[in-house]
């Protein structure tokens, strides 16, 4: 087939944060590329449950008939890959990529009998269906292949067998896209020696990004009488939790900004006034908003966990909320000391730039 006559499909049943960066970059790059041929369906990003569920017969019923067969069907895991082409069999023959922003087999539930089995199963089956699978960071690839056994070991009997050596040699790692150069377009306007430390979390507000351990230390070092400004940003959706609106209560002589941001480039200057990135997560495969406070000059503190390890080395990472609280009250007392720190954080491996080549060869 020639170039001229690719024809590609891009899916997205959750189209907003780190999945819309994505879909973005792809039909970017794809445009740059010369590829004029490529059809681009999404659904809005609510209600994150009922995508999953049911977004492949949504998309089977938009996708067109055509004379001409895809050549290429880009999807992350949020639809059920193996519903989809069950549902449009024409669609078999093109190469099927299936993208993982998370995982749902290690999904943090509060409760055991809460987790429900059917959207890590509806996962592994759409591996089984992929013919590449591709993760956004190593520890994405590892703690899915790793799970995989003991996942299905919740079923009570028929269990399958040889499932890990059918999914693993498709797998691969390609590290999300970032704009790294985006925050150069705004320069801090302040003497910021003269500031006070200036902390912001930018997670989404959800249990799984753990905003308790988060809320528990500033309020911590508000009642000891700490001076610092916080800003809390990120997505909220249906729902803010009851801690949000408490903390913005008892922090509000402290608070510079609250709430998302709906402009990229308020987010961004937001994060160029901010002297500390905080994450809390229990549940993160990637970290955007951490890379991208990073690239605006922001010290990163994280916890040593999830894939926090493979990006950050020691100096970004803590153990336990006592050591978090440790680091963020030195930090108060001394301010100057992580903004003069030079950041040892090699972004270059995410700069969308140089992935070019990479996402755009699995199209040829």
């Amino acid at each position: 087939m020639n170039e001229t006559s690719r024809k590609i499909l891009i899916l997205e049943a959750f189209y907003g944060g780190s999945h819309k960066q994505l879909v973005d970059y792809l039909l970017n790059i794809l445009q740059e590329d010369g590829q004029q041929n490529v059809h681009f369906i999404s659904m809005t990003d609510k209600k994150w449950h009922w995508r999953s569920r049911t977004s492949a017969l949504y998309f089977a019923e938009q996708i067109k008939h055509t004379s001409q067969n895809y050549s290429s069907l880009f999807v992350s895991s949020t639809t059920n890959l193996t519903e989809l082409i069950g549902l449009r069999p024409d669609l078999i023959t093109c190469r099927k990529m299936l993208y993982f922003h998370e995982n749902q087999l290690i999904y943090p539930v509060r409760k055991h009998q809460e987790r429900d089995f059917q959207y890590g199963y509806n996962q592994i089956l759409s591996c089984l269906t992929a013919d590449i699978i591709l993760f956004n960071s190593k520890f994405n690839m590892t703690s899915f292949l790793t799970n995989i056994n003991s996942y299905l070991k919740v079923m009570p009997d028929y269990r399958p067998k040889n499932i890990v050596e059918q999914i693993e040699p498709k797998c691969q790692v390609v590290y999300f896209p970032l704009n790294i150069t985006l925050p150069m377009n705004c320069v801090a306007d302040v003497d910021r020696e003269s500031q006070l430390l200036h902390i912001v979390w930018s997670h989404r507000w959800e249990h799984d990004k753990n905003p308790t351990s988060f809320f528990d230390v500033i309020v911590r070092l508000h009642n000891e009488g700490y001076q610092f400004r916080v800003s809390v940003l990120g997505q909220c959706y249906t729902d803010i939790p009851d801690i949000f609106v408490q903390a913005q209560e008892l922090l509000k002589d402290h608070i510079y900004k609250w709430g998302y941001q709906e402009e990229k480039q308020d987010y961004i200057d937001v994060l160029k006034t901010a002297d500390v990135a905080l994450s809390t997560a229990n549940h993160e495969f990637f970290g955007v908003s951490m890379l991208e406070a990073v690239s605006c000059g922001c010290y990163p503190l994280c916890p040593k966990r999830l894939v926090y390890p493979e990006i950050f080395n020691d100096e970004y990472l803590y153990n336990t909320d006592q050591q978090m609280y440790k680091r963020l009250k030195d930090f108060c007392q001394h301010p100057n000391v992580v903004r003069k720190h030079e950041i040892e954080v090699d972004l270059s491996r995410f700069d969308g730039k140089k992935l070019r080549s990479k996402y755009l060869e699995f199209f040829r």
